[in-house]
């Protein structure tokens, strides 16, 4: 009997999937900033969240030009993008940690917490991708990635509360009225 539980926790590990049997929040998650700094995301508990995959390549690429935008209008009411990297998608981020960080804070003033490149799709999921799409944990707005730049807003208690795709801008005015509303509450 031993053995079989020590089996099926070697299989879970192997599969990656121990963070998620753990992830009961979207806080209890594990992730490094692009400079390998290792955090958890309850460090921005009480915050309004723009979870987004990113990509420097990518037609869409544009886009950190409005997510700084936001990051600037509402951080001191409590708001923050968080970027994340992923070569997902036609290899439109190929570039390495160091390469992404530059290339964002050169080109798009980037200064929104980034981190480190993860996959947001497929077998290698990140525990925080698989926790946004997954519709056991996001009913309301789970299903898998479409494309870069898929945006997730997130509650100060960490309620999953809208969900954006690719072509929807940062600065549309659906994105911004959500964020507003979530920063009232």
């Amino acid at each position: 009997m031993i053995n079989i539980f020590r089996l099926t926790i070697a299989i879970i590990i192997l599969i990656g999937g121990i963070s998620m049997l753990t992830a009961t929040s979207i806080y209890d998650i594990n992730l490094k900033r692009i400079d390998g700094q290792e955090i958890k995301l309850e460090t921005y508990k009480g915050k309004v969240l723009l979870i987004v995959n990113t990509a420097s390549k990518c037609g869409f690429t544009k886009q950190y030009d409005g997510l700084q935008e936001l990051y600037t209008r509402y951080e001191k009411e409590g708001f923050v993008v968080l970027g994340f990297p992923a070569n997902n998608f036609l290899n439109q981020e190929p570039g390495e940690n160091k390469e992404i960080e530059n290339f964002c804070r050169l080109n798009y003033g980037v200064s929104f917490p980034m981190f480190e490149k993860i996959s947001v799709a497929g077998k290698s999921i990140h525990p925080l991708y698989q926790y946004l799409t997954d519709k056991k944990t996001n009913p309301a707005f789970g299903g898998k990635i479409s494309w870069n730049f898929n945006k997730f807003l997130i509650s100060r208690e960490g309620k999953i509360l809208n969900r954006f795709g690719s072509t929807t801008t940062p600065l549309d005015n659906a994105v911004i009225t959500s964020i507003e509303k979530a920063l009232k509450e």
